[in-house]
């Protein structure tokens, strides 16, 4: 029997990664993708120390990978003294078991990893919230584990299996009970967001959400048009929580602009369900900023992975801005090229330096020129209130005082200002008073 006690004790500190593909994959795919599981699990201070790739003919019930690849694995393992083995590709609950028991170690997969950086990440309650019902949904089928979860293994946290079918049943009820709570409590938060979305309907003031690849510089580019001071930070999973702030456009119409957690290949399911409402800010949003790092060598990959997870949001008939972001850090002008190639429409930007930024600004006055109004107002001199909002709003076109001082005005303002110009508007200004 496994000493479970000792094992938790024990913080994960190297690890050997495994990628699998079969016989129509590039090999190079799955090398790629160990490159992008490698940062993930430095994400978590986790050294890794190998990075093994198999080739599949046909997935195995016991270990994924064939038994005598299995054993070469455990044997390069014990080799290198780590003491975790992390695999790129999704096992079920009996292979992680079966895998702990030949290992005595900690075997997890790349859902796993994804959801310690979540918790490690969230800071919201919204966001805690859903970070913790996707990891009692993925735990749920392994309860009986010999490894604790990885963040609390971190954590230095001591505990032990259950001792029988009735403990494990025990276990399952307690975590049936806590995914109850943690669903309602969730559908509260949920429905106070509602609200809040229901109150930016009734301005009408248009919205755009910022979306893309994890780490393509979405929180830097908000933080550059808007003056907002997002947590920015070189790394995986940066920004969980959605941050709105508004921004007058070019053209005088007030726009909200949203940061949304950036999308990765192979989210785990769960989460694109637990970070639905989240996630939502892009169902919802008038039209959508994609942002993509042209520096990456995967940046086409990204590309894909963005679209299909915004299909799977139902958001992939939105309107959509493409901005290629760092274009400061990529030098070669054969990728630039493919790239202006591939995407014509596309606007090239550096979030950091501020290239590129006025042509954006432009572009998104574009999208919500429909919601401009030209105005003829008659303002009285007591409302020096509605005149400061135009002034601060507007793009006033002619202004002149009659003998009587009212404010007679022509001005372009947003859709989402007209009901409090509403008793204020003429048909024309007067011709009398027009001096030229």
């Amino acid at each position: 029997m496994i000493d479970t006690g000792n094992i938790n004790r024990k913080v994960v500190e190297r690890a050997i990664l495994v990628g699998v593909f079969d016989a129509q994959s590039d090999p190079r795919e799955a090398d790629e993708h160990l490159l992008e599981l490698e940062d993930l699990v430095n994400n978590l201070n986790i050294k890794v120390v190998d990075k093994i790739t198999v080739k599949l003919k046909i997935p195995s019930s016991k270990y994924y990978v064939g038994s005598g690849k299995a054993e070469e694995i455990f044997q390069r393992q014990k080799e290198l003294n780590a003491d975790c083995l992390v695999f790129d590709n999704d096992l079920s609950p009996s292979q992680q078991r079966n895998w702990e028991a030949m290992t005595q170690s900690c075997v997890i997969d790349r859902q796993e990893v994804i959801l310690d950086i979540f918790a490690d990440r969230a800071s919201t309650k919204e966001a805690m919230l859903q970070v913790e019902l996707a990891k009692m949904e993925y735990s749920l089928p392994r309860l009986t584990r010999a490894w604790l979860h990885l963040s609390r293994q971190r954590g230095g946290n001591t505990g032990a299996r259950g001792e029988g079918e009735k403990q494990i049943e025990v276990d399952r009820r307690m975590v049936k009970t806590s995914i109850a709570m943690l669903q309602k409590e969730l559908k509260e938060v949920r429905l106070q967001r509602d609200t809040q979305r229901k109150s930016r309907t009734r301005r009408d003031i248009p919205h755009a959400a910022i979306v893309g690849y994890t780490n393509a510089g979405k929180s830097s580019l908000l933080n550059k048009i808007t003056g907002a001071n997002v947590l920015v930070e070189d790394k995986l999973f940066a920004t969980l929580d959605p941050t709105t702030r508004k921004i007058i456009l070019p053209n005088k119409v007030p726009l909200l602009l949203t940061d949304t957690v950036g999308f990765i290949r192979k989210l785990p399911h769960a989460l694109v369900e637990a970070f639905k409402s989240t996630l939502e800010e892009a169902v919802l949003a008038d039209f959508l900023i994609l942002v993509l790092d042209i520096s990456s060598p995967y940046v086409e990959d990204h590309w894909e992975t963005t679209v299909s997870v915004l299909k799977e949001l139902g958001a992939e008939d939105k309107s959509i801005i493409i901005v290629f972001n760092k274009i400061d850090l990529q030098h070669d002008p054969v990728v630039i090229a493919r790239i202006r190639s591939l995407f014509p429409n596309a606007i090239y930007v550096s979030a950091i330096a501020g290239t590129g930024m006025d042509e954006l600004q432009v572009r998104m006055s574009n999208f919500v020129s429909d919601r401009i109004r030209l105005l003829h107002l008659r303002v009285p001199p007591s409302r020096h209130d509605l005149v400061a909002l135009i002034h601060a709003n507007g793009n006033i076109l002619y202004s002149e005082y009659d003998d009587d001082g009212n404010l007679f005005m022509t001005i372009n303002i947003a859709q989402a200002y007209e009901k409090k110009l509403a008793d204020f508007i003429i048909d024309q200004i007067p011709e009398k008073i027009i001096l030229y």
